[in-house]
């Protein structure tokens, strides 16, 4: 079966409610009517309702950096997947490695979110991937593995399924850094590996795995051709409706 290529922007803790709808807006200019792949954005909770509204009915889909994996409660500045998906989201990021790294994110609490997204109504966007320390160890393997154990802990095969994982390098990750075609596709070929392995055949064969770190219009065709590389979650280079939706159009 084909897997339906995916593209999104996470745009980080960058752009606010007026930014943030000029380049929607730019974005959807762009965009509408474009039906050969699938296009997300990933804006800050603050900026998402402008988003949203400028979106609807682009084809672009939107979604959450993050969410509280309760519904509702005293968790002051948190906010749930039911509330992402009231703004009318799609999709949401769990165990991003900035949210690991930065705010203590383990694998527990990134399964609990994945579970809080699918509750919610919202496909989780599952992000793996090991530091530098940890590639040069030779751990790479290891990492990912454990990460995926943690993170689809619970979770029954089509549920599974639903998850689109983005296998994200962390040194590659804002560096200018990429990871060679073959360093991507030799882990995005064992996380696929992983799956087929304790889930029935046709889980790995339509489950969606991005390429994330320091993709960019010039080397975005190259990695989206390894045959396990089903998109990009794209950082930087999605701030710019230029640069981004030349990213889709190599996809």
């Amino acid at each position: 079966m084909a897997r339906r290529r995916l593209v999104a922007g996470n745009w980080k803790m960058n752009h606010g409610p007026r930014a943030g709808d000029n380049l929607a807006r730019e974005l959807k200019a762009r965009l509408s009517g474009q039906t050969r792949v699938d296009v997300a954005v990933f804006p800050p909770s603050i900026t998402l309702p402008a988003v949203t509204a400028r979106l609807q009915h682009s084809g672009v889909q939107v979604g959450g950096q993050d969410l509280h994996p309760e519904v509702s409660g005293a968790f002051t500045s948190a906010i749930s997947g039911e509330m992402i998906r009231e703004l009318g989201c799609q999709m949401v990021l769990c165990g991003h490695s900035e949210r690991r790294a930065l705010f203590g994110d383990d694998d527990a609490l990134v399964n609990r979110k994945v579970h809080a997204a699918l509750r919610s109504g919202l496909v989780p966007v599952l992000c793996i991937g090991e530091t530098l320390q940890q590639r040069e160890a030779g751990q790479v393997e290891a990492v990912i593995a454990s990460q995926l154990e943690g993170g689809l802990a619970g979770l029954q095969p089509d549920q599974v399924a639903a998850v689109i994982l983005a296998y994200e390098p962390v040194w590659a990750i804002g560096t200018g850094v990429t990871a060679s075609p073959g360093q991507a596709q030799e882990a995005h070929a064992f996380v696929r590996r992983w799956i087929a392995e304790r889930t029935p055949p046709y889980v790995a064969e339509q489950l969606r795995i991005l390429y994330g770190g320091s993709v960019k219009p010039g080397n975005a065709a190259t990695l989206f051709s390894q045959p396990d590389i089903d998109g990009g979650l794209v950082g930087g280079a999605s701030l710019k409706a230029e640069s981004f939706t030349a990213i889709v159009d190599a996809a």
